[in-house]
């Protein structure tokens, strides 16, 4: 077995020496521990011997997925055995946090070597995109090398800011797409996200953001959130989480969370999984910092459905099963101003109306996608007003129409009578009652 030396770093920090078998990139020792602090975040030690099983689920979560598009094809014609022998060839540098291994007897400096504030090959960004074909002579050294998903994505530096470019699949190329109406119902809602825009490449759509990590601080996942301890046999998976959280000084969780499972009910987000979102803390004083801006909602809106069954056989994630039960965790709707939603079905209707998009979703499913968000505004604004729960997901416009009729003559009777209760007597003779 042929195997390499590395210091494991956190950022100028040498945290623990270990060995890395080369063919398959496995760690297959771990020894001479030197920072324990700065371990990565659910790594445990027990009487100052670091779980080297635990310490290798993190490095393996590092590499690129085994089910990635056309991963598989790479690796056999670059002869390379696995997704992890990957990423010693850029030495486990990633553009989400600041851990990275360091050649045994090396020089090289953080600071010469970080891909925040130094140019990447884009060898492997052009293989993953199948912009060029895979070779012995190309750079390798890239921050693709530890982007995790199934489907095709690289990271590009453009106008000097680090963005990853995300693609979608077969049938209807919708996921960038839908990252960009989810952008335009946070924007409008005030939720703290990542932007995303829409780039064409080849006749396709590609979904653009810039990183949201800087090489101060580090995205630290709800997977990894998790493994900080067991779960109390009394609490949830989302107590859990909530409570680890406030533990580490992110006091304000619920209302992070209220929004992101709000977001995710409106697209009927079907794969927000514990690795999508997380906490945000600093790569120096190892503080946690806040929640991490909502970003990756892309697997939505009935995104490889048939048109005619968008909100049919739902998947929800990642607390509860059902979209309807995930709801019945939001703390408080009082944050959401539904009004501001007025006319996003027109929005949503313009970006679908683009030409180019047209090639891949017709008039029919631009129709059946903007009546679905419709709907689940509608079901969501009555929810958080009469606090009761959803029954059902569709509500034709026409008994929309009547219901919003009922409605607005409630309130009505509503106020008048809270109008008699505070009337004056000379008002009540004027023939009020």
């Amino acid at each position: 077995m042929n195997t390499a030396s590395y210091t494991l770093m956190h950022k100028n920090i040498p945290v623990t020496d270990i060995s890395i078998e080369e063919i398959t990139g496995a760690i297959v020792a771990v020894y001479n521990t030197q920072s324990f602090e700065h371990l990565p975040i659910g790594v445990h030690c027990t009487n100052g011997i670091i779980n080297q099983r635990e310490l290798s689920s993190w490095w393996y979560s590092r590499s690129i997925p085994a089910s990635r598009l056309g991963l598989q094809e790479l690796l056999y014609t670059m002869n390379i055995h696995s997704p992890k022998a990957l990423l010693t060839k850029s030495m486990g540098l990633s553009l989400s946090d600041q851990y990275w291994i360091k050649p045994v007897n090396s020089n090289v400096k953080w600071r010469e070597i970080n891909f925040f504030d130094n140019p990447f090959s884009e060898d492997m960004g052009n293989i993953l995109l199948g912009d060029i074909h895979p070779s012995a002579s190309l750079d390798l050294c890239s921050p693709d090398n530890t982007s995790d998903g199934y489907l095709k994505k690289r990271w590009k530096i453009i106008n000097d800011k680090r963005c990853l470019i995300k693609s979608g699949e077969l049938p209807f190329y919708q996921q960038p797409i839908n990252e960009k109406i989810a952008s335009i119902v946070m924007e409008r809602l005030g939720i703290t996200h990542v932007p995303y825009s829409l780039l064409w490449k080849k006749g396709k759509p590609y979904s653009v953001c810039e990183d949201f990590i800087s090489s101060e601080t580090e995205l630290v996942s709800a997977q990894r959130v998790m493994s900080i301890k067991p779960k109390a046999n009394h609490h949830n998976t989302y107590t859990h989480y909530v409570t680890l959280c406030k533990e580490n000084g992110i006091d304000k969780i619920e209302h992070s969370l209220d929004e992101m499972i709000v977001i995710d009910y409106i697209i009927a987000n079907e794969d927000r999984h514990f690795n999508n979102f997380g906490i945000i803390r600093n790569a120096d004083t190892l503080k946690w910092l806040r929640a991490a801006p909502i970003f990756d909602s892309g697997s939505s809106l009935g995104y490889n459905k048939p048109s005619s069954n968008l909100y049919k056989d739902m998947q929800c994630k990642p607390f509860e099963k059902s979209h309807n039960d995930q709801l019945k965790l939001v703390t408080s709707f009082d944050w959401v101003d539904f009004s501001k939603l007025n006319g996003i079905e027109n929005d949503i209707s313009d970006i679908l109306s683009d030409k180019r998009i047209t090639e891949y979703i017709d008039t029919t499913r631009r129709n059946a996608i903007v009546d679905f968000v419709t709907n689940r505004i509608y079901q969501l604004e009555n929810t958080a007003k009469n606090k009761s729960p959803i029954t059902s997901f569709f509500v034709s416009k026409k008994r929309r129409n009547d219901l919003d009729c009922q409605s607005q003559q409630t309130d009505s009777a509503n106020a008048l009578n809270v109008a008699r209760q505070n009337t004056n007597p000379d008002t009540d003779a004027l023939g009020v009652k």
